[in-house]
């Protein structure tokens, strides 16, 4: 099974009222165990960048009311590419996958308004699984901020001074693995060493391992001597024997 863990981040709220997305991260999950796979896009949003939005994931200072140069670890996006240039690698990476987000319907608003400007077919709502509100209806009353999320499965988040896409799937992808049931909820042994493959020809995660007899079978570790000691000892019990009725 597929997963893609995603993240956005966004100039505002509301893609109605102009705002875009400048970040996507996503993750790729097989069987709950992620393959190495990411996809990672800083994107120009063709417009300015409010100081409120700035303020959350610190994307795009030359995009400000007041535009300045960029400090050590700030990301500009005058020279970063527009949505229509990698829609089609985004949506190629993603294919029929589920989309596992933390608020869901978020991400999915921006991506579906992204998509549809471009006249490309909007992602199902379906298609998604929301982590929020997993987290939510498991622990009914308690913060389901990813923040909070991974203070009580102590996932390690020291990283993440801002919001970052890609940071941020990476975090997500553990917490959802700790709300399933932790890395291998299905008791799916995740050793490379299988001998099975999963997409793309990957090994260790693609089905699941299920023993198989020898295609032949071990040689005895019996001497020919403690053949012969057995068989005289089996003879001496006599005809009545339990033994020699099983043999």
């Amino acid at each position: 099974m597929r997963e893609i863990v995603l993240d956005t981040e966004t100039t505002g709220f509301e893609p109605s009222e102009g705002h875009r997305i400048v970040e996507i991260g996503a993750v790729e999950l097989w069987n709950h165990l992620p393959t190495g796979k990411t996809f990672h896009q800083y994107i120009n949003p063709e417009r300015g960048m409010p100081d409120e939005a700035f303020g959350v994931h610190g994307i795009g200072p030359d995009l400000l009311t007041q535009p300045r140069a960029p400090r050590p670890g700030e990301i500009t996006l005058r020279d970063k590419p527009v949505f229509s240039l990698v829609a089609r690698n985004f949506l190629d990476f993603v294919g029929d996958a589920k989309l596992v987000i933390h608020n869901a319907t978020f991400d999915m608003k921006f991506l579906n308004a992204e998509l549809g400007w471009l006249g490309l077919p909007a992602l199902p709502l379906e298609q998604s699984i929301d982590t929020l509100a997993m987290a939510r209806k498991k622990f009914p009353g308690s913060p389901a901020t990813l923040d909070a999320l991974c203070r009580r499965f102590s996932v390690d988040n020291s990283s993440r001074d801002k919001h970052g896409a890609l940071l941020d799937s990476e975090i997500l992808a553990e917490v959802y693995l700790e709300l399933i049931g932790g890395r291998q909820p299905d008791l799916v042994l995740a050793s490379g060493s299988r001998g099975t493959t999963g997409p793309s020809g990957r090994s260790g995660a693609g089905s699941e391992w299920r023993p198989r007899p020898r295609p032949t079978a071990l040689p005895s570790r019996l001497t020919q001597e403690e053949t012969a000691a057995h068989a005289a000892f089996v003879e001496g019990l006599g005809d009545g024997a339990l033994w020699k009725e099983f043999s």
